[in-house]
């Protein structure tokens, strides 16, 4: 009898434990990440760095976390309607994806949800942040801001064409980053005695154009600035600095996978990663406000032989020797 007794005893037990922890399941917190994109397909790019890290930070989808993706595809226009879209779900945090516009979108859609931007080249132009020390309001994030970037890339361009000193720049002029990157390249080329002839495109379409002009005017090289616009025509670039035979360096190692002769730049994969640790400081109670935008730290050279063999280019060991990744 007195085991009977025991039995229920333990089954009434379990009877009021299940439920509890059947309550404890569902009460589980689960975060709502918004991201907004200008790129084309970013979701299958470096936005997936973001989630890996995310995931590493014990966030998973699913589980503790939902994520919602939505792209301008190009398409700056279309970039205030989806953030507004995209505030209307109320995500605990918005992440805005590369450049300057989705950036700008996400902040105008909201004033109370956190915004973390990844590679924005000059936010505090942009008018995006009070300070790098203190962004004030609700939006931080990271820059692709760094001194002295763009005289190492027209140091690199003249160890592969020394004794040329006539070079294009092809920029975005509508990006705040592409001036504040021409001014320093500016500087650098007076001290290097170096002429640089300036080529604008505000649409992909324009590239051709833009491109055609600058191999007439007889340059020996081409400085990028890459923006999202000159980002996305990435491919076209490559082609036609090599049908002009341009010698050209890029920011983004994309540019160099997609034919591109070199870049050098931030590691981007890198940036995005330390974007989704910002995430995780928000989620755990911390306010943009008190999150200082983080400038690049880690840095990538890479650069194309089978691009510089195509142009008639001998790569100096001592380029070589410099380079984090070689495309053969």
């Amino acid at each position: 009898m007195s085991s009977r007794r025991e039995f229920i005893t333990l089954l009434g037990g379990a009877s009021v434990a299940w439920p509890l922890a059947a309550r404890g399941q569902r009460a589980a917190k689960s975060y709502r990440i918004s991201f907004l994109a200008l790129v084309p397909g970013e979701d299958r790019t470096l936005m997936q760095a973001l989630l890996e890290r995310l995931h590493e930070l014990g966030y998973r989808e699913g589980t503790n976390m939902t994520f919602k993706y939505r792209s301008a595809e190009g398409h700056p226009e279309r970039l205030a309607p989806l953030a507004m879209e995209l505030v209307q779900d109320k995500p605990v945090v918005l992440v805005a994806g590369f450049g300057t516009l989705a950036a700008q979108a996400a902040k105008a859609a909201t004033r109370t949800i956190p915004v973390v931007f990844t590679t924005v080249g000059d936010p505090l132009g942009a008018g995006i942040i009070a300070s790098l020390a203190g962004p004030g309001g609700n939006v931080t994030g990271l820059t692709a801001q760094a001194r002295d970037v763009q005289g190492k890339r027209l140091q690199l361009l003249q160890e592969l064409i020394p004794d040329k000193h006539e070079i294009a720049v092809l920029l975005n002029p509508d990006t705040p980053f592409s001036q504040l990157a021409l001014e320093e390249a500016k500087t650098a080329a007076e001290y290097g005695h170096i002429h640089l002839a300036v080529f604008e495109v505000r649409t992909a379409d324009q590239v051709s154009e833009k491109l055609e002009d600058a191999a007439k005017s007889a340059v020996a090289g081409l400085l990028v600035l890459e923006d999202p616009v000159i980002y996305s025509a990435r491919e076209k670039i490559a082609d036609l600095s090599a049908r002009f035979r341009l010698p050209a360096i890029y920011v983004y190692k994309d540019s160099v996978e997609a034919g591109g002769l070199m870049s050098y730049g931030p590691d981007r994969r890198h940036i995005y990663r330390r974007a989704a640790e910002y995430v995780d400081k928000i989620l755990k109670g911390t306010k943009p406000a008190d999150l200082a935008v983080e400038q690049p730290t880690k840095f990538e050279f890479v650069i194309n032989l089978k691009t510089a063999r195509a142009l008639g280019l001998d790569v100096p060991p001592t380029v070589l020797a410099l380079a984090d990744e070689v495309i053969e």
